[in-house]
């Protein structure tokens, strides 16, 4: 059987390309999109790209726990086998909302929601599936853009900033990353994370109006070799700076501060410990 790899948010972006290089390679790709519409047409720029034919299409707005919960479903009654999640959707600093708080459909800060809650509800939901199909990775497209959760405010009701919205909801998906890695030890399944790359090409980094540096070909040899490296066969609970092993902000490395995320998270999305 070939590898099958979900990849969120391969509707555009760093999604769009790794989901394009892992069809050429021969894997089975699950194209995830915001909606049908955006996942098929994905899915049609991808097998044209790629020439293969080994191509799903799954929906689900991450800005909505329900539709998480939907995706999830889709997946586990229609694939037998899931080798690599790759939790790369999200949003920038600045859309939706120009820079402006937003909340999810779940009243949750945007970017926590999407960036955060959603792939760790949707992480929790496949990981059996990901467990029996061992061995599996789990791949969480983070940032070197860091910064450290205040429990008292995580939703940040009190003095929002876009970049400290996105950067929280990164280093908590870093946080995760090791979380997961702890808590699968010994499973087959690893967990590792990384900053693709500073300021590349996509769209919500022409939307911040951001000149690019990296280009997106490097984020994808990044991200690549995290899904399918041999050399990073067994490596888990790690934190890399494009290729480089690095490390992440210091509450990433706090086991109370991520035993007290992941309890807060549980709640958030309604499930079990």
């Amino acid at each position: 059987m070939t590898q099958v790899v979900l990849v969120t948010g391969a509707t555009d972006g760093l999604g769009k390309a790794v989901s394009v290089e892992l069809a050429r390679a021969g894997s089975t790709v699950l194209v995830h999109g915001r909606s049908h519409q955006r996942a098929e047409a994905a899915l049609a720029e991808i097998r044209e790209a790629s020439g293969s034919e080994l191509l799903r299409a799954y929906a689900g707005d991450l800005a909505s726990l329900a539709q998480v919960r939907s995706l999830a479903e889709s997946v586990l009654a229609d694939e037998p086998q899931l080798d690599v999640l790759v939790n790369n959707a999200g949003v920038g600093t600045v859309d939706p909302g120009a820079g402006a708080r937003v909340e999810s459909a779940d009243g949750h800060e945007l970017r926590f929601a999407v960036n955060y809650l959603a792939p760790f509800l949707l992480t929790e939901l496949l990981e059996p599936l990901i467990v029996r199909s061992s061995p599996a990775r789990i791949v969480n497209v983070a940032s070197a853009g860091q910064a450290p959760i205040e429990f008292d405010d995580v939703m940040l009701d009190d003095g929002y900033d876009g970049s400290r919205a996105y950067s929280q909801s990164k280093l908590a998906m870093v946080m995760m990353t090791f979380d997961t890695a702890e808590r699968l030890t010994g499973s087959g399944v690893t967990a590792t994370c990384l900053h693709p790359g500073t300021y590349m090409p996509t769209k919500m980094v022409l939307a911040a109006g951001v000149d690019p540096i990296d280009s997106l070909e490097s984020g994808v040899r990044a991200t690549l070799r995290l899904i399918a490296g041999r050399e990073l066969d067994g490596v888990t609970g790690r934190y890399f700076d494009r290729v480089a092993e690095a490390r992440a902000r210091p509450q990433a490395y706090d086991p109370d501060a991520r035993a007290r995320l992941r309890a807060l998270s549980e709640q958030l999305v309604g499930v079990a410990a």
